[in-house]
Protein backbone atom coordinates (compact mmCIF):
# COMPACT_ATOMS: atom_id res chain seq x y z
CA UNK A 1 0.00 0.00 0.00
CA UNK A 2 1.54 3.30 -1.49
CA UNK A 3 0.18 6.97 0.60
CA UNK A 4 0.83 10.17 -0.30
CA UNK A 5 0.53 12.94 1.53
CA UNK A 6 -2.24 15.49 1.38
CA UNK A 7 -2.74 18.83 3.17
CA UNK A 8 -6.04 20.04 1.73
CA UNK A 9 -9.07 19.24 -0.50
CA UNK A 10 -6.97 20.45 -3.90
CA UNK A 11 -3.90 17.81 -2.71
CA UNK A 12 -6.57 15.52 -1.99
CA UNK A 13 -7.89 15.58 -5.44
CA UNK A 14 -4.21 15.27 -7.06
CA UNK A 15 -3.86 12.26 -5.09
CA UNK A 16 -7.04 10.54 -5.68
CA UNK A 17 -6.26 10.56 -9.66
CA UNK A 18 -2.66 9.22 -8.87
CA UNK A 19 -1.09 5.96 -8.62
CA UNK A 20 -1.37 6.10 -4.96
CA UNK A 21 -3.24 3.50 -2.69
CA UNK A 22 -3.79 5.94 -0.32
CA UNK A 23 -3.46 9.53 1.92
CA UNK A 24 -1.44 10.41 4.64
CA UNK A 25 -2.71 13.68 6.72
CA UNK A 26 0.46 14.57 7.65
CA UNK A 27 1.17 16.99 11.39
CA UNK A 28 4.46 18.43 9.56
CA UNK A 29 2.29 19.81 6.32
CA UNK A 30 -0.87 20.41 8.04
CA UNK A 31 1.09 22.71 10.96
CA UNK A 32 3.04 23.82 8.10
CA UNK A 33 0.32 25.22 5.92
CA UNK A 34 -0.86 27.23 9.13
CA UNK A 35 2.85 28.81 9.13
CA UNK A 36 3.36 27.15 12.33
CA UNK A 37 5.45 25.02 13.60
CA UNK A 38 5.04 20.81 14.36
CA UNK A 39 5.15 20.92 17.86
CA UNK A 40 1.37 20.21 18.66
CA UNK A 41 0.36 23.72 18.52
CA UNK A 42 -2.22 23.35 15.67
CA UNK A 43 -5.64 22.23 17.51
CA UNK A 44 -5.87 18.09 16.30
CA UNK A 45 -10.05 19.34 16.07
CA UNK A 46 -8.97 21.20 12.57
CA UNK A 47 -7.10 18.20 11.45
CA UNK A 48 -10.24 16.11 12.76
CA UNK A 49 -12.42 18.86 9.76
CA UNK A 50 -9.49 18.24 7.21
CA UNK A 51 -10.61 14.61 6.83
CA UNK A 52 -14.12 15.41 7.29
CA UNK A 53 -12.67 17.70 4.04
CA UNK A 54 -11.27 15.08 2.03
CA UNK A 55 -13.47 11.95 2.88
CA UNK A 56 -16.23 14.20 0.80
CA UNK A 57 -13.71 14.39 -2.33
CA UNK A 58 -12.16 10.81 -2.15
CA UNK A 59 -12.46 7.04 -2.51
CA UNK A 60 -9.57 6.50 -1.05
CA UNK A 61 -8.35 5.78 2.61
CA UNK A 62 -6.89 8.40 4.51
CA UNK A 63 -4.26 7.73 7.37
CA UNK A 64 -3.95 10.47 10.14
CA UNK A 65 -0.62 11.77 11.62
CA UNK A 66 -2.40 12.19 15.18
CA UNK A 67 0.86 13.13 17.04
CA UNK A 68 1.05 11.63 20.66
CA UNK A 69 -3.21 12.19 20.72
CA UNK A 70 -2.49 14.71 24.00
CA UNK A 71 -3.12 13.75 27.77
CA UNK A 72 -5.00 9.89 27.67
CA UNK A 73 -8.18 12.29 28.76
CA UNK A 74 -8.62 13.40 25.27
CA UNK A 75 -7.69 9.97 23.01
CA UNK A 76 -11.38 8.65 23.80
CA UNK A 77 -13.05 12.05 22.12
CA UNK A 78 -10.21 12.09 19.34
CA UNK A 79 -10.43 8.64 18.15
CA UNK A 80 -14.09 8.44 17.96
CA UNK A 81 -14.31 11.88 16.00
CA UNK A 82 -11.76 10.90 13.40
CA UNK A 83 -13.51 8.02 13.02
CA UNK A 84 -16.77 9.44 12.59
CA UNK A 85 -14.66 12.11 10.08
CA UNK A 86 -14.10 8.45 7.82
CA UNK A 87 -10.55 8.37 8.51
CA UNK A 88 -9.40 4.86 7.39
CA UNK A 89 -6.38 4.60 10.20
CA UNK A 90 -4.93 7.07 13.04
CA UNK A 91 -1.19 6.84 13.90
CA UNK A 92 -0.33 7.73 16.95
CA UNK A 93 3.58 8.22 18.38
CA UNK A 94 5.13 7.39 21.53
CA UNK A 95 6.54 11.04 22.06
CA UNK A 96 6.12 12.41 25.15
CA UNK A 97 3.11 15.80 24.93
CA UNK A 98 3.95 18.20 23.11
CA UNK A 99 6.38 16.22 20.49
CA UNK A 100 8.81 18.12 18.43
CA UNK A 101 9.24 17.05 14.76
CA UNK A 102 11.74 13.71 14.13
CA UNK A 103 13.32 15.50 11.57
CA UNK A 104 14.56 18.06 13.66
CA UNK A 105 18.91 18.28 13.71
CA UNK A 106 18.93 19.20 17.12
CA UNK A 107 15.44 17.88 18.67
CA UNK A 108 14.76 16.26 22.18
CA UNK A 109 12.52 12.83 22.27
CA UNK A 110 11.78 11.74 25.12
CA UNK A 111 9.66 8.70 24.91
CA UNK A 112 6.56 8.02 26.70
CA UNK A 113 6.48 5.44 29.21
CA UNK A 114 5.87 2.16 28.26
CA UNK A 115 2.49 1.23 29.85
CA UNK A 116 1.20 4.67 29.75
CA UNK A 117 1.06 4.41 25.98
CA UNK A 118 -0.42 1.07 25.76
CA UNK A 119 -2.82 2.52 27.88
CA UNK A 120 -3.67 5.01 25.06
CA UNK A 121 -3.72 2.05 22.57
CA UNK A 122 -6.00 0.30 24.31
CA UNK A 123 -8.34 3.54 24.60
CA UNK A 124 -7.92 4.18 20.83
CA UNK A 125 -9.10 0.52 20.26
CA UNK A 126 -12.11 1.00 22.26
CA UNK A 127 -14.16 4.07 20.53
CA UNK A 128 -12.42 3.45 17.43
CA UNK A 129 -14.77 0.99 16.11
CA UNK A 130 -13.47 -0.22 12.38
CA UNK A 131 -10.75 2.33 12.22
CA UNK A 132 -7.03 1.06 12.70
CA UNK A 133 -4.82 2.11 15.28
CA UNK A 134 -1.19 2.73 14.46
CA UNK A 135 1.30 2.51 16.82
CA UNK A 136 4.56 4.63 15.74
CA UNK A 137 7.67 3.98 17.07
CA UNK A 138 10.32 6.49 18.18
CA UNK A 139 12.76 4.68 19.58
CA UNK A 140 15.30 4.78 16.38
CA UNK A 141 14.43 8.96 16.12
CA UNK A 142 15.82 8.91 19.79
CA UNK A 143 18.77 7.11 19.39
CA UNK A 144 17.65 4.24 21.28
CA UNK A 145 18.68 0.64 20.19
CA UNK A 146 16.77 -1.95 17.75
CA UNK A 147 16.27 -3.67 20.84
CA UNK A 148 14.34 -1.24 22.79
CA UNK A 149 12.08 -0.74 19.42
CA UNK A 150 11.22 -4.59 19.63
CA UNK A 151 10.64 -4.59 23.36
CA UNK A 152 8.19 -1.44 22.46
CA UNK A 153 6.82 -2.86 19.26
CA UNK A 154 5.61 -6.20 21.29
CA UNK A 155 4.15 -4.45 23.70
CA UNK A 156 1.81 -2.21 21.66
CA UNK A 157 0.87 -5.13 19.73
CA UNK A 158 0.13 -6.75 22.65
CA UNK A 159 -2.05 -3.44 23.70
CA UNK A 160 -3.77 -3.58 20.37
CA UNK A 161 -2.10 -2.02 18.12
CA UNK A 162 -3.23 -2.90 14.40
CA UNK A 163 -0.17 -1.99 12.52
CA UNK A 164 3.13 -0.65 13.57
CA UNK A 165 4.87 2.02 12.09
CA UNK A 166 8.89 2.00 12.97
CA UNK A 167 9.80 6.00 12.31
CA UNK A 168 13.91 6.56 11.57
CA UNK A 169 16.23 9.21 10.17
CA UNK A 170 18.93 7.80 9.17
CA UNK A 171 20.52 9.04 6.25
CA UNK A 172 20.22 7.07 2.96
CA UNK A 173 21.17 3.92 4.15
CA UNK A 174 17.51 1.93 5.49
CA UNK A 175 19.52 -0.65 7.60
CA UNK A 176 18.37 -0.18 11.00
CA UNK A 177 14.82 -0.13 9.70
CA UNK A 178 14.89 -3.35 7.54
CA UNK A 179 16.74 -5.34 10.68
CA UNK A 180 13.72 -4.08 13.08
CA UNK A 181 11.60 -5.54 10.28
CA UNK A 182 13.29 -8.60 10.41
CA UNK A 183 13.58 -9.62 13.85
CA UNK A 184 10.04 -8.15 14.69
CA UNK A 185 8.07 -10.51 11.98
CA UNK A 186 9.95 -13.12 14.42
CA UNK A 187 7.47 -11.77 17.15
CA UNK A 188 4.40 -11.16 15.35
CA UNK A 189 3.09 -10.90 11.96
CA UNK A 190 0.95 -7.48 11.92
CA UNK A 191 1.46 -5.30 9.20
CA UNK A 192 4.19 -3.11 9.26
CA UNK A 193 4.55 0.69 8.19
CA UNK A 194 7.88 2.95 7.80
CA UNK A 195 7.69 6.57 6.51
CA UNK A 196 11.17 6.39 4.04
CA UNK A 197 12.05 10.41 3.96
CA UNK A 198 15.46 10.76 4.14
CA UNK A 199 16.43 6.85 3.16
CA UNK A 200 15.26 4.64 0.66
CA UNK A 201 13.68 1.62 0.57
CA UNK A 202 14.94 -1.62 -1.61
CA UNK A 203 12.33 -2.65 -4.12
CA UNK A 204 12.18 -5.79 -1.86
CA UNK A 205 10.97 -5.16 1.90
CA UNK A 206 8.61 -6.55 4.64
CA UNK A 207 6.06 -3.10 4.98
CA UNK A 208 2.58 -3.50 3.77
CA UNK A 209 2.47 1.01 4.20
CA UNK A 210 4.93 2.58 2.94
CA UNK A 211 4.34 6.70 3.47
CA UNK A 212 5.54 9.40 0.86
CA UNK A 213 5.11 11.69 3.72
CA UNK A 214 5.29 15.29 2.99
CA UNK A 215 6.43 15.61 -0.59
CA UNK A 216 3.38 17.70 -2.13
CA UNK A 217 3.85 20.54 0.02
CA UNK A 218 7.60 20.58 -0.69
CA UNK A 219 7.15 20.44 -4.19
CA UNK A 220 4.34 23.08 -4.21
CA UNK A 221 6.47 24.97 -1.53
CA UNK A 222 9.87 25.30 -3.86
CA UNK A 223 7.20 26.17 -6.87
CA UNK A 224 6.26 29.21 -4.89
CA UNK A 225 9.73 30.33 -3.55
CA UNK A 226 10.96 30.18 -7.19
CA UNK A 227 8.37 31.88 -8.83
CA UNK A 228 8.24 34.72 -5.86
CA UNK A 229 12.00 34.83 -6.79
CA UNK A 230 11.60 35.89 -10.45
CA UNK A 231 12.44 32.49 -12.07
CA UNK A 232 10.45 30.38 -14.66
CA UNK A 233 7.82 28.49 -13.43
CA UNK A 234 5.75 25.78 -15.06
CA UNK A 235 2.11 26.58 -14.64
CA UNK A 236 -1.18 24.65 -14.65
CA UNK A 237 -3.38 26.50 -16.49
CA UNK A 238 -6.57 27.90 -14.93
CA UNK A 239 -8.85 25.30 -17.14
CA UNK A 240 -6.59 22.90 -15.47
CA UNK A 241 -8.26 24.23 -12.17
CA UNK A 242 -11.52 23.92 -13.25
CA UNK A 243 -11.55 20.12 -14.52
CA UNK A 244 -10.04 19.14 -10.93
CA UNK A 245 -12.36 20.87 -8.81
CA UNK A 246 -15.28 21.98 -10.80
CA UNK A 247 -16.55 25.13 -12.09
Amino acid sequence: MKICEIHSGLSALLVEKSKYDGMWVSSLTHSAIHGLPDNELVPLKERVALVEEVRKLTTKPIIVDVDTLGPIEHVPFYARWFKEAGAYAIVIEDKKYPKENSLLDDGKYPLEDVDKFCEKIKSAKEYSGDMKVIARLESLIAKHSIEEALIRAEAYAKAGADIILIHSKQKIDCSEVMEFATRFRKISQIPLMAIPTTYELPEEHPFEIVVTANHLLRASMKAMEKFLGGEEVELSSVDSIFKLVGH
